[in-house]
C-alpha cells in the first residue's frame, strides 16, 4: 500500500513539474516576441513558434498574465481588496465564490453565462438555486468601470474572485492569465444537464470532467474545495433517512456522523450543514481526512474514497498539504482556461455583468 502511495505522490509531483516547465518555456517565449501569450500551451505550440501556428493556437493561448498591466493596472487590488471585505463579514462567500466560478465553467466554458440574469438562463436553473456571490461580482465590476470603463470582461473578474477567495480562506495563491471575454448565451436547460448535482456516480463524475479536459486527478483536488463550505439538508436527506430507497440511511456513513447530521437536519431541509465536519473554516486537506472515516457530506465525496480509480488519490492527498495547495492551484488554472472566449471577434465585454450589451 505504502509503494502504491509512494507512485502516486511521485506521479502528482512529476505533473506539478511539467505544467511549471510549460509555465517557464511560455512566460518567456511571451516576453521574447509575444507570439504566445499564455503560459499554459501545449509543448507543440511551443516547440512550432512562428507566425503560421499563431493561427492554430487554442483560446486559451490568447490569454495573457500581463493582459490588464497597461489598460487597468489596479484590477487585482481591487478584486482582492473587495473579496476580502466580504469574506470577513461572512466567511461562507469564500466557498460560494469558487463554487460560483465553477459553475460557470461547466457549463459553455468560463464565460460568466452564470451572471447572466433572464428567464430561462444558468442562473435559474434549478442547480443553481443555491448559488451565491452574484452580488459580489456584480460590485467589484462596477468599481472596476468606473477606473477602467468597457475594459475587464465579467468573467475574468469571476475567475480571479475565485482565486482570492481560495487565498483569503487560507488556501494557494497562483498567477491568473486574463483576456476572457464575456459570452452571450446562457441555458438553465444546459446547467441542470451538465453540473454535477451531487448524486452522480464516479464514472459520470470523470466523463463530465473528461468532457472538459480535466483528468482523474484534477477531480479529486477539485473536490477539496470541499474543505470549506456547506451543503443543504435538502441534498443529503436521502443519506439520513432513504437511501437508494432501502428507507434506511447510507450505511457507507459514519455512526456518529450519522447522528450528528440527523439532529442537524430534524428541524428543517432548508438547514446547512458543513462539508468539513471538523475543520470548516480551515482551507486544509481534512477534508480526505474525514473520507477515510466515512465522513463525507455529499455521496459523490464520500465515493472518491471507496472507488479504486480515485481512492489512492484521496489517500495521498490527506498525508501530503503540500502537494494538495500546489496541485490545487494547476487545477483551478486548468479549470479557469475551460473554454473561454479569447480569439479575436469571440464574446464582448459587458458594461454589467447580468446582461448582455444591447445593440446601438
Amino acid at each position: 500500500m505504502k509503494s502504491k502511495q509512494f507512485t502516486l505522490f511521485a506521479l502528482i509531483l512529476v505533473q506539478i513539474l511539467e505544467q511549471f516547465m510549460i509555465n517557464v518555456l511560455a512566460i518567456n517565449i511571451n516576453n521574447n516576441n509575444n507570439i504566445l501569450p499564455l503560459e499554459h500551451v501545449t509543448t507543440t505550440s511551443l516547440l512550432t513558434n512562428n507566425k503560421a501556428s499563431k493561427l492554430l493556437l487554442s483560446p486559451e493561448s490568447y490569454l495573457s498574465l500581463s493582459h490588464y498591466h497597461s489598460t487597468c493596472p489596479d484590477l487585482e487590488g481591487i478584486i482582492h481588496r473587495q473579496v476580502q471585505a466580504w469574506i470577513r463579514k461572512d466567511y461562507t462567500f469564500a466557498a460560494s465564490l469558487i463554487r460560483l466560478h465553477f459553475h460557470d465553467c461547466v457549463v459553455r466554458g468560463c464565460d460568466a453565462s452564470i451572471m447572466l440574469s433572464h428567464k430561462g438562463s444558468e442562473r435559474r436553473a434549478k442547480v443553481s438555486k443555491t448559488l451565491r456571490g452574484f452580488r459580489i461580482i456584480d460590485e467589484i465590476k462596477a468599481e472596476v468601470e468606473k477606473k477602467c470603463p468597457k475594459t475587464v470582461s465579467c468573467a475574468d473578474i469571476l475567475t480571479a474572485a475565485a482565486r482570492d477567495a481560495t487565498v483569503v480562506a487560507g488556501g494557494p495563491f497562483w498567477e491568473v492569465p486574463f483576456g476572457r471575454k464575456d459570452g452571450k448565451i446562457s441555458s438553465a436547460r444546459e446547467a441542470n444537464r451538465l453540473v454535477p448535482q451531487g448524486h452522480e456516480n464516479v464514472t459520470t463524475l470523470i466523463q463530465i470532467f473528461r468532457d472538459h479536459g480535466l483528468n482523474i486527478l484534477d477531480l479529486v483536488v477539485l473536490s477539496g474545495a470541499h474543505t470549506i463550505g456547506r451543503s443543504s439538508c435538502d441534498a443529503i436527506n436521502h443519506r439520513l433517512h432513504n437511501f437508494n430507497g432501502t428507507r434506511k440511511a447510507d450505511p457507507s456513513l459514519d455512526t456518529k456522523y450519522l447522528n450528528s447530521l440527523k439532529k442537524k437536519c430534524a428541524a428543517s431541509s432548508h438547514v446547512y450543514v458543513d462539508l468539513d465536519a471538523t475543520t470548516p473554516r480551515i482551507f486544509d486537506t481534512a477534508y480526505y481526512t474525514n473520507l477515510g472515516r466515512n465522513m463525507g457530506l455529499l455521496s459523490t465525496d464520500q465515493l472518491l474514497n471507496s472507488d479504486a480509480r480515485t481512492g489512492p488519490f484521496v489517500s495521498v492527498l490527506a498525508s501530503q498539504p503540500l502537494v494538495f495547495s500546489s496541485q490545487f492551484a494547476a487545477s483551478m488554472v486548468k479549470l479557469g482556461n475551460i473554454g473561454v472566449l479569447a480569439r479575436p471577434n469571440e464574446g464582448e465585454i459587458r458594461f454589467k455583468c447580468s446582461s448582455v450589451n444591447r445593440a446601438y
